[in-house]
């Protein structure tokens, strides 16, 4: 789990005037839209009593927590206390931590963190979405994995072949060409391979017929950091851009809300086979990702054998873990072992550094984190170099 980035979700539509209880990296969050229409997400804990925000009502842009009426603003400050008699002050630590949110994409993102703006890694500029002509299809599916496998079995090309035989994986032909990974950022990669798939059956076969097929179909994967991916298919008659928002709830749970554009079947008679699709390739996922060990993805390279065919995966693994070492990884353990069910922590919000005079008036404790010292070679190296030592652990390096 890490903190300081923007995350994508949940979809726009789903976030209404209606408060909505959402969690995220482990955090109880309360959603909804103010009187503009804008996202609103802040801590679902109110600071009282512990009571859920998101249980409560609406009045205007604030929110009001069920239990004893404490009014919160979108900022997080409590601007009403039922309780005290007129003329009586809101105490200053009277605020929950409130998050930046906007949309995007049709999903709503958070930048669950308290880096100020100036500091804050872009939300990824994602490509396609501006194309009025593609048919948009969305949906979700939920993991029992942590995110990052789920979001790794997104980008690995190799494993078509064999989990995805009976589909569009060929089996007789499972070799993955070299390639290279190419860096559109910082904070993200992408590759494109020559996939050798099955002969298509079903409704795809008609247009097969009519069109000069070649052996082979372009497949391309990216990463966005720190949980968007887009598997993108040339077929020979269209593109099919499946993206997918790999929502971590829980260390052992991850939604993913999937977003599939298309340029060809655009009607809505052809939505319903493009959705079982999707659900019948993460199905057939499912089984392999849950029973991969560790649970948590290795935070050593050399924990786990890496060939020329999952440098897509090792780019992702290394960017990680640069963010990991800078510090922003939430120690779930530490918070299960020294705090468990007596106090809870919460992700810092940008007021927490924004504001020096409240730094005092904070009642819920941030989370921990985790990390190595960094030393110069950390600001100087690329996420993509290796150093000397992670090369011979590589095989075929």
């Amino acid at each position: 789990m890490i903190k300081n980035f923007w995350y994508a979700i949940e979809f726009s539509e789903e976030i209404t005037s209606e408060p909505k209880r959402l969690t995220i990296l482990g955090q109880e969050l309360v959603a909804y839209r103010d009187t503009k229409g804008n996202p609103v997400i802040m801590s679902d804990l109110c600071i009282h009593r512990g009571g859920a925000i998101s249980d409560g009502f609406l009045e205007g842009d604030c929110i009001r927590c069920p239990y004893h009426g404490w009014k919160y603003a979108p900022d997080g400050e409590c601007v009403e206390i039922p309780a005290n008699p007129p003329g009586r002050s809101i105490p200053k630590k009277a605020r929950v931590d409130s998050y930046p949110a906007v949309d995007k994409y049709n999903w709503v993102w958070v930048f669950l963190g308290d880096l100020p703006e100036a500091e804050r890694a872009p939300i990824p500029e994602l490509p396609h979405f501006d194309n009025p002509d593609l048919r948009r299809l969305t949906g979700i599916y939920e993991w029992p994995v942590h995110y990052a496998r789920a979001l790794e079995n997104g980008i690995d090309f190799s494993h078509g072949a064999w989990v995805h035989g009976g589909a569009f994986g060929n089996r007789d032909e499972p070799e993955i060409e070299d390639y290279e990974v190419n860096y559109l950022s910082d904070l993200s990669a992408s590759a494109t391979i020559h996939f050798r798939p099955q002969p298509v059956k079903g409704l795809w076969r008609r247009l097969y017929k009519k069109e000069k097929v070649q052996p082979y179909i372009l497949v391309t994967n990216t990463w966005w950091m720190p949980n968007v991916t887009l598997l993108e298919v040339r077929l020979p008659f269209g593109f099919q851009r499946l993206f997918n928002a790999h929502v971590p709830i829980t260390e052992n749970k991850t939604i993913t809300k999937w977003q599939l554009l298309r340029d060809f079947f655009k009607t809505r008679f052809a939505d319903r086979d493009a959705a079982r699709r999707v659900i019948k390739i993460f199905d057939e996922d499912n089984p392999f990702v849950v029973a991969q060990r560790p649970e948590l993805l290795p935070y050593d390279l050399a924990a786990e054998l890496h060939v020329k065919s999952d440098a897509i995966q090792v780019a992702f693994r290394k960017t990680r873990n640069k963010y990991l070492d800078m510090g922003y990884g939430i120690d779930m353990h530490k918070i299960q072992a020294d705090y468990g069910n007596y106090q809870t922590v919460v992700i810092p919000s940008p007021a927490r550094r924004e504001n020096p005079e409240l730094a005092n008036a904070w009642v819920m404790k941030e989370v921990p984190v985790k990390g190595r010292e960094l030393t110069a070679d950390d600001f100087t190296r690329r996420p993509g170099d290796m150093k000397k030592s992670e090369r011979r652990k590589t095989e075929d390096e």
